[in-house]
Protein backbone atom coordinates (compact mmCIF):
# COMPACT_ATOMS: atom_id res chain seq x y z
CA UNK A 1 0.00 0.00 0.00
CA UNK A 2 1.49 3.91 -0.45
CA UNK A 3 2.17 5.64 2.29
CA UNK A 4 0.60 8.67 3.35
CA UNK A 5 3.32 10.92 4.34
CA UNK A 6 5.14 13.53 2.81
CA UNK A 7 8.83 13.23 1.50
CA UNK A 8 10.37 16.18 2.18
CA UNK A 9 12.56 17.46 -0.84
CA UNK A 10 16.01 17.15 0.87
CA UNK A 11 15.21 13.13 1.13
CA UNK A 12 13.78 12.43 -2.23
CA UNK A 13 15.28 10.77 -3.68
CA UNK A 14 17.37 8.96 -1.30
CA UNK A 15 20.67 9.29 -3.15
CA UNK A 16 20.55 13.32 -2.97
CA UNK A 17 23.78 14.73 -1.75
CA UNK A 18 23.82 18.56 -0.03
CA UNK A 19 26.48 20.71 -0.90
CA UNK A 20 28.06 23.93 -0.38
CA UNK A 21 28.12 26.79 -3.14
CA UNK A 22 28.78 30.23 -2.91
CA UNK A 23 27.89 29.98 0.42
CA UNK A 24 24.29 28.74 0.68
CA UNK A 25 22.48 25.05 1.03
CA UNK A 26 22.86 23.86 -2.81
CA UNK A 27 20.86 20.80 -3.95
CA UNK A 28 22.45 19.10 -6.48
CA UNK A 29 21.00 18.66 -9.90
CA UNK A 30 19.45 15.79 -9.42
CA UNK A 31 17.20 17.10 -6.37
CA UNK A 32 16.84 19.92 -8.40
CA UNK A 33 14.88 18.00 -10.91
CA UNK A 34 12.37 16.81 -7.99
CA UNK A 35 11.93 20.36 -7.20
CA UNK A 36 11.13 21.33 -10.70
CA UNK A 37 8.79 18.52 -10.16
CA UNK A 38 6.72 19.45 -7.31
CA UNK A 39 6.91 22.83 -8.23
CA UNK A 40 5.91 22.85 -11.50
CA UNK A 41 2.67 20.38 -10.65
CA UNK A 42 1.84 23.17 -8.02
CA UNK A 43 1.68 25.50 -10.03
CA UNK A 44 -0.04 24.03 -13.00
CA UNK A 45 -2.70 22.17 -10.27
CA UNK A 46 -3.38 24.51 -7.63
CA UNK A 47 -4.76 22.91 -4.64
CA UNK A 48 -6.68 24.14 -1.76
CA UNK A 49 -5.94 21.26 0.34
CA UNK A 50 -2.40 21.38 1.03
CA UNK A 51 -1.22 20.32 4.04
CA UNK A 52 1.17 22.24 6.21
CA UNK A 53 4.41 19.62 5.25
CA UNK A 54 3.27 20.31 1.36
CA UNK A 55 2.92 24.23 1.43
CA UNK A 56 6.36 24.05 3.23
CA UNK A 57 7.82 22.02 1.07
CA UNK A 58 6.67 24.13 -1.99
CA UNK A 59 8.03 27.46 -0.27
CA UNK A 60 11.30 25.10 -0.01
CA UNK A 61 11.47 24.99 -4.00
CA UNK A 62 10.57 28.33 -4.27
CA UNK A 63 13.32 29.98 -2.29
CA UNK A 64 15.89 27.53 -4.01
CA UNK A 65 14.07 28.53 -7.34
CA UNK A 66 14.87 32.47 -6.67
CA UNK A 67 18.13 32.03 -5.36
CA UNK A 68 18.94 30.09 -8.59
CA UNK A 69 17.65 32.80 -10.93
CA UNK A 70 20.46 34.81 -9.40
CA UNK A 71 22.84 32.43 -11.12
CA UNK A 72 23.67 30.48 -7.70
CA UNK A 73 25.00 33.65 -5.90
CA UNK A 74 24.27 34.20 -2.23
CA UNK A 75 21.17 36.12 -1.41
CA UNK A 76 18.93 36.78 1.29
CA UNK A 77 15.75 34.23 1.10
CA UNK A 78 15.74 33.22 4.39
CA UNK A 79 13.71 36.07 5.54
CA UNK A 80 10.64 34.79 3.14
CA UNK A 81 7.75 33.42 4.87
CA UNK A 82 5.89 30.40 3.48
CA UNK A 83 3.43 32.89 3.49
CA UNK A 84 5.31 35.37 0.96
CA UNK A 85 6.61 32.56 -0.75
CA UNK A 86 3.15 30.38 -1.49
CA UNK A 87 2.09 34.24 -2.81
CA UNK A 88 4.97 34.27 -5.35
CA UNK A 89 3.71 30.95 -6.17
CA UNK A 90 -0.34 31.91 -6.96
CA UNK A 91 0.37 34.72 -8.79
CA UNK A 92 4.06 34.39 -10.21
CA UNK A 93 3.66 37.01 -13.48
CA UNK A 94 3.33 39.62 -11.33
CA UNK A 95 7.20 38.57 -10.14
CA UNK A 96 8.11 37.72 -13.52
CA UNK A 97 8.91 34.22 -12.31
CA UNK A 98 8.14 30.77 -13.92
CA UNK A 99 7.83 31.84 -17.17
CA UNK A 100 8.70 28.45 -18.55
CA UNK A 101 6.25 26.54 -16.51
CA UNK A 102 3.42 28.71 -18.37
CA UNK A 103 4.99 29.82 -22.04
CA UNK A 104 4.42 25.82 -23.36
CA UNK A 105 3.27 24.80 -26.42
CA UNK A 106 0.72 22.22 -25.80
CA UNK A 107 -0.79 23.39 -21.95
CA UNK A 108 -3.84 21.67 -20.76
CA UNK A 109 -7.31 22.31 -21.28
CA UNK A 110 -8.70 24.99 -19.13
CA UNK A 111 -11.79 23.33 -18.97
CA UNK A 112 -10.91 19.45 -19.04
CA UNK A 113 -13.75 16.77 -19.24
CA UNK A 114 -11.84 14.38 -16.73
CA UNK A 115 -7.96 14.29 -14.93
CA UNK A 116 -5.49 11.64 -15.66
CA UNK A 117 -2.05 10.89 -14.09
CA UNK A 118 0.76 9.91 -17.06
CA UNK A 119 3.17 7.16 -15.87
CA UNK A 120 6.18 5.67 -17.65
CA UNK A 121 5.47 8.85 -19.50
CA UNK A 122 8.33 8.69 -21.86
CA UNK A 123 7.72 12.35 -24.23
CA UNK A 124 4.39 12.74 -23.52
CA UNK A 125 2.58 10.71 -26.16
CA UNK A 126 0.11 9.39 -24.18
CA UNK A 127 -0.63 13.03 -22.48
CA UNK A 128 -1.05 15.03 -25.82
CA UNK A 129 -3.56 12.20 -26.98
CA UNK A 130 -5.68 12.64 -23.73
CA UNK A 131 -5.29 16.36 -23.55
CA UNK A 132 -6.73 16.57 -26.77
CA UNK A 133 -9.47 14.70 -25.48
CA UNK A 134 -10.12 17.08 -22.83
CA UNK A 135 -8.21 15.37 -20.12
CA UNK A 136 -5.82 17.44 -17.66
CA UNK A 137 -2.96 15.75 -16.13
CA UNK A 138 -2.56 16.03 -12.65
CA UNK A 139 0.99 14.15 -12.09
CA UNK A 140 3.51 12.42 -14.44
CA UNK A 141 6.39 10.31 -13.93
CA UNK A 142 9.09 9.14 -16.07
CA UNK A 143 13.05 8.23 -14.76
CA UNK A 144 14.54 9.06 -18.23
CA UNK A 145 16.60 12.33 -17.62
CA UNK A 146 16.28 12.89 -21.70
CA UNK A 147 12.54 12.22 -22.04
CA UNK A 148 11.91 14.54 -18.62
CA UNK A 149 13.50 17.55 -20.32
CA UNK A 150 11.57 17.15 -23.29
CA UNK A 151 8.02 16.62 -21.18
CA UNK A 152 9.42 19.68 -19.27
CA UNK A 153 10.14 21.83 -22.67
CA UNK A 154 5.98 20.64 -24.13
CA UNK A 155 3.90 20.64 -21.14
CA UNK A 156 5.70 22.76 -18.55
CA UNK A 157 5.98 20.00 -15.57
CA UNK A 158 8.63 18.43 -14.88
CA UNK A 159 7.56 14.63 -14.70
CA UNK A 160 8.66 13.02 -11.21
CA UNK A 161 11.11 10.03 -11.36
CA UNK A 162 11.35 6.50 -10.52
CA UNK A 163 7.65 5.10 -9.89
CA UNK A 164 8.82 2.02 -8.32
CA UNK A 165 9.95 4.12 -5.06
CA UNK A 166 7.16 4.89 -2.47
CA UNK A 167 8.80 8.57 -2.15
CA UNK A 168 7.79 9.03 -6.07
CA UNK A 169 3.98 7.44 -5.71
CA UNK A 170 3.67 9.71 -2.38
CA UNK A 171 3.49 12.33 -4.88
CA UNK A 172 0.30 10.80 -6.79
CA UNK A 173 -3.14 12.94 -5.57
CA UNK A 174 -5.48 11.09 -4.38
CA UNK A 175 -8.74 12.17 -6.94
CA UNK A 176 -7.69 11.78 -10.71
CA UNK A 177 -10.31 9.68 -13.31
CA UNK A 178 -7.93 8.11 -15.33
CA UNK A 179 -4.60 6.53 -14.55
CA UNK A 180 -2.58 6.27 -18.02
CA UNK A 181 0.69 3.78 -18.03
CA UNK A 182 2.55 2.87 -21.30
CA UNK A 183 4.50 0.63 -18.94
CA UNK A 184 7.12 -1.88 -19.85
CA UNK A 185 6.65 -5.45 -20.43
CA UNK A 186 9.13 -7.62 -17.68
CA UNK A 187 8.50 -11.42 -17.55
CA UNK A 188 6.22 -12.02 -14.66
CA UNK A 189 8.07 -14.07 -12.09
CA UNK A 190 4.92 -16.10 -11.15
CA UNK A 191 2.83 -16.56 -13.92
CA UNK A 192 -1.07 -17.49 -13.64
CA UNK A 193 -0.95 -19.45 -9.99
CA UNK A 194 -3.41 -17.14 -8.84
CA UNK A 195 -1.22 -15.49 -5.87
CA UNK A 196 -2.74 -12.25 -5.67
CA UNK A 197 0.05 -9.62 -6.25
CA UNK A 198 2.97 -11.96 -5.75
CA UNK A 199 2.06 -13.02 -9.27
CA UNK A 200 3.41 -9.30 -9.91
CA UNK A 201 5.95 -8.56 -7.60
CA UNK A 202 9.02 -7.42 -8.80
CA UNK A 203 7.29 -5.94 -12.53
CA UNK A 204 6.55 -2.93 -13.09
CA UNK A 205 2.60 -3.70 -13.29
CA UNK A 206 2.73 -4.78 -9.55
CA UNK A 207 3.58 -0.98 -8.80
CA UNK A 208 0.50 -0.15 -11.03
CA UNK A 209 -1.53 -2.12 -9.22
CA UNK A 210 -0.37 -0.89 -6.09
CA UNK A 211 -1.63 2.83 -7.25
CA UNK A 212 -4.94 1.52 -8.78
CA UNK A 213 -5.57 -0.07 -5.18
CA UNK A 214 -4.44 2.88 -3.44
CA UNK A 215 -6.18 5.49 -5.21
CA UNK A 216 -9.62 3.54 -7.41
CA UNK A 217 -9.49 5.85 -10.43
CA UNK A 218 -12.53 5.41 -12.34
CA UNK A 219 -10.77 4.38 -15.78
CA UNK A 220 -7.53 2.16 -16.13
CA UNK A 221 -5.37 2.82 -19.64
CA UNK A 222 -2.74 0.49 -20.25
CA UNK A 223 -0.45 0.39 -23.44
CA UNK A 224 1.87 -2.37 -24.43
CA UNK A 225 3.66 -3.82 -27.73
CA UNK A 226 1.93 -6.27 -29.32
CA UNK A 227 3.83 -9.42 -27.98
CA UNK A 228 2.41 -8.92 -24.93
CA UNK A 229 -0.36 -11.00 -25.84
CA UNK A 230 1.69 -13.97 -26.54
CA UNK A 231 4.06 -13.34 -24.19
CA UNK A 232 4.75 -16.64 -21.89
CA UNK A 233 2.52 -18.43 -24.40
CA UNK A 234 -0.43 -15.80 -23.02
CA UNK A 235 -0.23 -16.36 -19.34
CA UNK A 236 1.36 -12.32 -18.73
CA UNK A 237 -1.87 -11.09 -20.25
CA UNK A 238 -4.16 -13.42 -18.18
CA UNK A 239 -2.29 -12.44 -15.05
CA UNK A 240 -2.97 -8.88 -15.97
CA UNK A 241 -6.31 -8.99 -17.03
CA UNK A 242 -7.08 -11.20 -13.50
CA UNK A 243 -5.37 -8.65 -11.36
CA UNK A 244 -7.19 -6.08 -12.86
CA UNK A 245 -10.85 -7.54 -12.09
CA UNK A 246 -9.44 -8.63 -8.78
CA UNK A 247 -9.00 -5.10 -8.28
CA UNK A 248 -13.03 -3.91 -9.32
CA UNK A 249 -12.56 -3.43 -13.01
CA UNK A 250 -14.40 -4.67 -15.95
CA UNK A 251 -11.64 -5.24 -18.23
CA UNK A 252 -11.45 -5.33 -22.14
CA UNK A 253 -8.23 -5.00 -24.43
CA UNK A 254 -7.85 -4.95 -28.24
CA UNK A 255 -4.53 -4.42 -30.59
CA UNK A 256 -5.01 -1.49 -32.66
CA UNK A 257 -2.77 -0.30 -35.72
CA UNK A 258 -1.77 3.39 -36.20
CA UNK A 259 -1.96 2.86 -39.33
CA UNK A 260 -5.69 2.45 -39.12
CA UNK A 261 -5.75 6.47 -37.21
CA UNK A 262 -3.95 8.76 -40.02
CA UNK A 263 -0.33 7.89 -39.74
CA UNK A 264 1.64 6.01 -42.35
CA UNK A 265 3.30 3.29 -39.44
CA UNK A 266 2.83 -0.22 -38.96
CA UNK A 267 2.37 0.37 -35.29
CA UNK A 268 0.44 -2.66 -33.86
CA UNK A 269 -0.10 -2.04 -29.86
CA UNK A 270 -2.10 -3.44 -27.46
CA UNK A 271 -4.68 -1.54 -25.70
CA UNK A 272 -6.00 -2.58 -21.94
CA UNK A 273 -8.88 -0.34 -20.72
CA UNK A 274 -10.51 -0.82 -17.16
CA UNK A 275 -13.59 0.55 -15.83
CA UNK A 276 -15.33 0.61 -12.27
CA UNK A 277 -18.58 0.88 -14.74
CA UNK A 278 -19.45 -0.84 -17.66
CA UNK A 279 -16.78 -2.54 -19.59
CA UNK A 280 -15.17 -0.09 -22.62
CA UNK A 281 -16.32 -1.20 -26.03
CA UNK A 282 -13.54 -0.89 -28.56
CA UNK A 283 -16.05 -1.60 -31.18
CA UNK A 284 -16.94 3.27 -31.14
CA UNK A 285 -13.31 3.90 -31.89
CA UNK A 286 -13.69 5.69 -34.89
CA UNK A 287 -10.86 4.61 -37.38
CA UNK A 288 -9.62 6.76 -40.27
CA UNK A 289 -8.39 6.72 -44.22
CA UNK A 290 -4.72 4.79 -44.41
CA UNK A 291 -2.28 7.60 -45.59
CA UNK A 292 1.03 6.84 -47.21
CA UNK A 293 4.17 7.66 -45.97
CA UNK A 294 4.85 9.96 -49.11
CA UNK A 295 2.56 12.83 -47.82
CA UNK A 296 4.21 13.07 -44.73
CA UNK A 297 7.82 13.03 -45.97
CA UNK A 298 9.95 16.60 -46.32
CA UNK A 299 10.06 18.11 -49.72
CA UNK A 300 13.32 20.06 -49.28
CA UNK A 301 16.25 18.96 -46.67
CA UNK A 302 19.71 17.85 -46.57
CA UNK A 303 19.08 14.25 -47.18
CA UNK A 304 21.42 11.20 -46.50
CA UNK A 305 21.26 9.50 -49.41
CA UNK A 306 22.79 6.20 -50.74
CA UNK A 307 25.13 5.67 -53.68
CA UNK A 308 23.40 2.92 -56.02
CA UNK A 309 26.46 0.88 -55.48
CA UNK A 310 24.73 0.60 -51.76
CA UNK A 311 21.57 -1.47 -52.59
CA UNK A 312 19.60 -3.70 -54.48
CA UNK A 313 16.12 -2.59 -55.53
CA UNK A 314 13.19 -5.39 -56.55
CA UNK A 315 11.81 -5.59 -59.38
CA UNK A 316 8.59 -5.40 -59.06
CA UNK A 317 7.80 -4.81 -55.29
CA UNK A 318 4.17 -5.31 -53.88
CA UNK A 319 2.30 -4.34 -50.77
CA UNK A 320 1.90 -6.57 -48.41
CA UNK A 321 -1.54 -7.38 -47.37
CA UNK A 322 -2.99 -6.05 -44.48
CA UNK A 323 0.52 -3.87 -43.65
CA UNK A 324 0.30 -1.94 -46.18
CA UNK A 325 4.19 -2.21 -46.49
CA UNK A 326 5.74 -2.23 -49.67
CA UNK A 327 9.16 -3.72 -49.37
CA UNK A 328 11.30 -2.22 -52.33
CA UNK A 329 14.76 -3.49 -51.87
CA UNK A 330 17.65 -3.72 -49.27
CA UNK A 331 21.03 -2.26 -48.12
CA UNK A 332 24.33 -4.14 -49.69
CA UNK A 333 25.42 -5.43 -46.38
CA UNK A 334 27.52 -8.30 -45.24
CA UNK A 335 25.42 -10.53 -43.89
CA UNK A 336 25.80 -14.64 -43.10
CA UNK A 337 24.09 -16.71 -45.77
CA UNK A 338 24.68 -19.85 -44.14
CA UNK A 339 21.14 -22.20 -43.92
CA UNK A 340 19.69 -19.38 -46.04
CA UNK A 341 17.84 -20.27 -49.34
CA UNK A 342 19.36 -19.03 -52.15
CA UNK A 343 17.84 -15.88 -53.14
CA UNK A 344 16.16 -15.06 -50.56
CA UNK A 345 18.58 -13.41 -48.63
CA UNK A 346 16.84 -10.28 -48.09
CA UNK A 347 13.92 -11.74 -46.86
CA UNK A 348 15.88 -14.19 -44.10
CA UNK A 349 15.87 -13.01 -39.92
CA UNK A 350 19.28 -12.03 -40.76
CA UNK A 351 19.35 -9.74 -42.69
CA UNK A 352 18.21 -6.85 -39.91
CA UNK A 353 15.54 -4.29 -40.73
CA UNK A 354 17.70 -1.37 -40.26
CA UNK A 355 18.76 -3.05 -43.83
CA UNK A 356 15.37 -3.10 -45.16
CA UNK A 357 14.29 -0.92 -48.25
CA UNK A 358 10.65 -0.02 -48.12
CA UNK A 359 8.93 2.89 -51.03
CA UNK A 360 7.25 6.05 -50.11
CA UNK A 361 4.28 4.85 -51.51
CA UNK A 362 3.54 2.55 -48.53
CA UNK A 363 3.06 2.27 -45.16
CA UNK A 364 6.76 2.27 -42.92
CA UNK A 365 7.09 -0.66 -40.55
CA UNK A 366 7.43 0.13 -36.85
CA UNK A 367 9.94 2.75 -35.39
CA UNK A 368 11.72 0.20 -32.32
CA UNK A 369 13.65 1.79 -29.48
CA UNK A 370 16.79 -0.06 -30.27
CA UNK A 371 17.32 1.48 -33.06
CA UNK A 372 19.65 5.01 -31.91
CA UNK A 373 20.95 5.85 -35.39
CA UNK A 374 17.58 5.82 -37.39
CA UNK A 375 18.59 3.74 -39.95
CA UNK A 376 15.45 4.10 -41.60
CA UNK A 377 15.79 4.20 -45.03
CA UNK A 378 12.75 4.62 -47.91
CA UNK A 379 12.96 4.56 -52.13
CA UNK A 380 11.55 7.57 -53.17
CA UNK A 381 9.62 9.31 -55.68
CA UNK A 382 12.07 10.17 -57.71
CA UNK A 383 14.07 6.74 -57.40
CA UNK A 384 16.60 7.27 -55.27
CA UNK A 385 17.14 5.78 -51.55
CA UNK A 386 17.47 8.10 -48.62
CA UNK A 387 17.57 7.97 -44.72
CA UNK A 388 14.60 9.10 -43.15
CA UNK A 389 15.09 12.47 -40.97
CA UNK A 390 14.31 12.58 -37.57
CA UNK A 391 11.36 14.92 -38.31
CA UNK A 392 10.05 12.85 -40.60
CA UNK A 393 9.88 10.32 -38.03
CA UNK A 394 8.20 12.46 -35.36
CA UNK A 395 5.48 12.87 -38.04
CA UNK A 396 4.77 9.42 -38.99
CA UNK A 397 4.17 9.13 -35.29
CA UNK A 398 1.91 11.83 -35.34
CA UNK A 399 3.23 14.29 -33.12
CA UNK A 400 2.52 17.81 -34.07
CA UNK A 401 4.77 20.36 -35.90
CA UNK A 402 5.03 22.40 -32.63
CA UNK A 403 6.25 19.79 -30.93
CA UNK A 404 9.69 20.91 -29.38
CA UNK A 405 12.53 18.57 -29.75
CA UNK A 406 15.60 19.16 -27.25
CA UNK A 407 17.25 16.13 -27.17
CA UNK A 408 20.18 14.89 -28.82
CA UNK A 409 19.60 12.95 -32.36
CA UNK A 410 20.52 9.24 -31.04
CA UNK A 411 17.90 10.09 -27.72
CA UNK A 412 15.42 11.17 -29.82
CA UNK A 413 15.55 8.15 -31.67
CA UNK A 414 14.88 5.85 -28.67
CA UNK A 415 12.36 8.59 -27.57
CA UNK A 416 10.72 7.96 -30.41
CA UNK A 417 10.71 4.12 -30.55
CA UNK A 418 9.09 4.00 -27.06
CA UNK A 419 6.59 6.36 -27.66
CA UNK A 420 3.07 5.62 -29.07
CA UNK A 421 1.07 7.31 -32.13
CA UNK A 422 -0.88 10.05 -30.92
CA UNK A 423 -3.81 9.86 -33.37
CA UNK A 424 -4.75 5.99 -31.81
CA UNK A 425 -4.69 7.18 -28.34
CA UNK A 426 -6.41 10.22 -29.07
CA UNK A 427 -9.26 8.23 -30.68
CA UNK A 428 -9.50 5.95 -27.45
CA UNK A 429 -9.40 8.80 -25.43
CA UNK A 430 -12.53 10.25 -27.29
CA UNK A 431 -14.55 7.10 -26.57
CA UNK A 432 -13.21 7.02 -22.82
CA UNK A 433 -14.66 10.57 -22.61
CA UNK A 434 -17.58 9.59 -24.28
CA UNK A 435 -18.23 6.16 -22.59
CA UNK A 436 -17.44 7.21 -19.35
CA UNK A 437 -17.21 11.15 -18.45
CA UNK A 438 -19.92 12.25 -20.87
CA UNK A 439 -22.63 13.50 -18.11
CA UNK A 440 -19.68 16.82 -17.01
Amino acid sequence: MIKKNIVSLIDFPEEVKIEKNYGMAFYGETSYENQTAVLSHYLHNHREDLSKEEQAEIANAIRDFLARKESFQKIDVDGWSDDKALSVAEDPAQYYLFSEFFDIPFPSPKEPKFTFIDLFAGVGGIRLGMQESGGKCIYSSEWNCQAQKTYLTNYGEMPFGDITKESTKNYIPDNFDVLCAGFPCQPFSISGKQKGFEDTRGTLFFDICSIVSAKMPSVIFLENVKHLVHHDGGNTLKTILAKLKELGYNVTWKVLNGSDYGVPQNRERIIIVGSREGAFDFGKVKKQPRTHLVDFLDKEGDFEYLTPEEYTLLDNPKEQPGSGLIFAGYRNKSIRKAGVRPGTEHLSRVHKQPNRIYSVYGIHPTLPSQESSGRFFVLTEDHRVRKLTVNECWRIMGFPETYKKVSPVGDQYKQLGNSVCIPMIKAVADEIKNQFFSNR
